[in-house]
């Protein structure tokens, strides 16, 4: 097959994971850079990445706003040309050149609607849960910086270590950014300073509630995939490479993989499955609403709702008051802060224009339902009295 497509990432990214396994089974010939390139490959495509984000390259896809920004990774990269980042946005581009086997967003509103806010629940509050375990729960055990150093091996003549421990430090640093918050004086024995998970003066500990709420979401997927192979039928969805991608990050994390296999035997072999590429084929895709369904949409209106509608408000605030800096720029220098409570436990953060963006996408996609199709997601545990208080 001719691989005239490339996507740009890293594994160590749950986004790239996304983008590998939804290219993959949409038929798209890729190579993968930098692991599957030598030096002038990988160097005539990070500068091509580094001049699309410079403006100096036309953006294919998705149309960029003020509250966007572009990511470290991962970005896809065309033949003629294209260029596209955020993997969401991609999804729907695929869907759009009408590639084989199934479209990865339906055409049932109500189906629709569903899929695409487990896919930003995915993004946006499963990466804080998959991030904090493996830098946390899984700080002792996880090799993630040597095999970022083994990915950039490109760029280093085989001199990985600085890189491993430059990466690790940073990647704990951010934790506080990402919503993992230590309570004070929190040590882990044998685990060297720069990797202690911090905490942040000022901000409450969030530890318990993370690692709660991904004890649920795993719970909550395991009579799904234990009945059928996909979340909604025998075809994956967007939202089931957006839900791969995150946990997915944590197979090479053993004690995370541990903590997953454990609590969720089904969930753990069908992320298994999706990581090699493994999709099967059904002469007659179906894909429906269920009552099982239920439990996964409780933790997305305990969590992921009343955290998109706080910080939705907080950006609105900002951006009355002149504020034009947000998301980690402005953390770092301790502007646009604001405070909340999820489930009746109090956090603070900083307002993330980007999450405002895609919430307000959601609440658009929820007001054009129908009423007999905002009952049918009723049904199956969809809160819209909380949907309707944006």
């Amino acid at each position: 097959m001719n691989k005239n497509w490339t996507v740009y990432g890293s594994e160590l990214s749950p986004f790239t994971l996304k983008l590998l396994a939804m290219a993959r089974y949409k038929g798209l010939p890729y190579r993968f850079l930098p692991e599957e390139g030598g030096w002038l490959d990988n160097m005539r495509i990070t500068l091509r990445k580094e001049r699309l984000v410079r403006g100096l390259l036309p953006l294919t896809w998705p149309q960029m706003t003020e509250d966007d920004e572009f990511p470290l990774v991962p970005f896809l990269f065309g033949p003629n040309g294209e260029n596209l980042y955020d993997s969401s946005a991609i999804g729907e581009w695929l869907d759009q050149r009408g590639t084989a086997p199934t479209p990865l967003i339906p055409a049932d509103p109500a189906l629709r609607f569903v899929v695409k806010l487990l896919d930003e629940f995915a993004d946006e509050w499963m990466l804080y849960l998959v991030h904090h375990f493996r830098w946390k729960v899984s700080a002792i055990d996880n090799n993630a910086g040597q095999r970022l150093g083994h990915e950039l091996r490109w760029t280093l003549l085989g001199r990985d270590a600085p890189v491993a421990d430059f990466f690790s430090a940073r990647q704990v640093r951010r934790l506080p950014y990402l919503f993992s918050v230590a309570p004070q004086g929190f040590h882990i024995p044998g685990l060297p300073p720069e990797r202690q998970p911090p905490s942040r003066e000022g901000f409450p500990p969030t530890h318990a509630l993370l690692e709660e709420s991904y004890r649920r979401i795993l719970l909550a997927l395991e009579p799904i995939f234990s009945r059928r192979p996909y979340l909604f039928g025998n075809v994956p969805t967007l939202a089931d490479f957006s839900l791969y991608g995150q946990i997915g990050m944590n197979l090479p994390d053993p004690s995370a993989n541990r903590f997953i296999a454990a609590t969720a035997p089904s969930t753990h072999e069908w992320v298994q499955r999706l990581h090699r590429h493994e999709f099967g084929s059904t002469p007659k895709p179906e894909l429906a609403l269920h009552d099982d369904l239920a439990p996964l949409l409780a933790e997305v209106s305990r969590v992921y709702v009343p955290l998109m509608q706080q910080n939705a408000a907080a950006v609105a605030r900002y951006k009355q008051a002149g504020q034009k800096r947000f998301n980690e720029r402005a953390f770092n220098r301790r502007l646009c802060l604001y405070e909340g409570k999820l489930d009746g436990v109090p956090f603070r953060s900083v307002a993330k224009s980007f999450q405002a963006k895609t919430w307000r996408e959601i609440y658009k996609s929820w007001v054009r339902l129908s009423v007999r199709q905002r009952k049918r997601l009723e049904d199956i545990g969809v809160e819209s009295e909380q949907i309707r208080s944006h």
